[in-house]
């Protein structure tokens, strides 16, 4: 068992190294703490060797404790950052990322009007550099902000983007036929992936999660295995859940994946996307 978790956070308690970004207190870190030995301990149980770190929010801009991990264990994990993305020149500081082994960058409206929130000069060129350095943009967003994404990847068809956490359908409790229609919709672009996560979030909110089996269908169908990766976006899957919860629904839990979906979908798409 060799499986790669698309989505996880990390963060310390030791403020002092590496402190908060203004406007965040000690009180939002919740949990605690979640470093990256607490990630260890969950992950490596369930076969998982190789973990998608996405910095926390916590830490804005700065992305050291994130590089700092990954700098600690080479090969173990990829890393998508936060960047300021209405920068003048953020393909700059996208280089000097990248070298240091980060594969994506993590996007979304903040306070942007959700049908324009690509339009700034800022994302136009951060996009143009993913498709140039083979960068994720790593998108956080509800269904939504796919019109303008779509705007996007027709513009910019080279530029490799991923959407997290089944752009979050089913938040509400209720997944409906519109927003997975629009999800489907963006697989006519072929360089999206999307991350089949975070389901202690969706839909019932409950393992073993097989009210999602119909969604996940859904979008199997549409993008098919080599475009969909497994996550947790720990630690909040196992503030009540499990890590091995999670796992088992694509292990066990969706009778129409073959063995060979299952590998892509736990391993071989996130290798592609974030460890070549």
């Amino acid at each position: 068992m060799h499986y790669i978790d698309a989505h996880s956070h990390v963060w310390t308690p030791d403020t002092a190294h590496y402190p908060l970004a203004p406007g965040f207190r000690r009180a939002n870190m919740e949990p605690a703490s979640f470093t990256v030995e607490e990630l260890q301990a969950q992950m490596k149980p369930s076969g998982v060797d190789r973990v998608v770190l996405i910095q926390m929010s916590f830490y804005g801009h700065d992305n050291s404790y994130m590089l700092d991990c990954m700098k600690r264990f080479p090969g173990q994990f990829s890393g998508v950052a936060v960047i300021d993305q209405h920068a003048p020149h953020p393909d700059v500081e996208m280089k000097r990322l990248k070298a240091l082994g980060v594969r994506g960058f993590r996007i979304y409206p903040k306070d942007q009007p959700v049908e324009r929130w690509l339009d700034s000069d800022g994302l136009q060129t951060m996009f143009a550099a993913g498709a140039k350095e083979r960068l994720n943009m790593c998108c956080l967003i509800d269904t939504n902000a796919l019109p303008a994404l779509s705007k996007a990847c027709e513009k910019h068809p080279e530029t490799p983007v991923v959407i997290d956490h089944l752009c979050r359908i089913g938040t509400s409790g209720t997944i409906t036929d519109a927003d997975v229609d629009l999800l489907c919709g963006m697989a006519k672009f072929k360089e999206v992936t999307v991350k089949v996560s975070a389901f202690y979030a969706l839909g019932k909110k409950k393992p073993p999660y097989l009210d999602l089996a119909p969604l996940i269908r859904r979008v199997y169908d549409a993008f098919g295995p080599e475009r969909l990766m497994w996550a947790t976006d720990c630690p909040f899957q196992v503030v009540d859940q499990t890590y091995q919860q999670s796992i088992d629904l694509i292990l066990k839990g969706l009778d129409f994946l073959k063995p060979a979906d299952k590998e892509w979908i736990l391993t071989k798409t996130a290798e592609r996307v974030f460890f070549k």
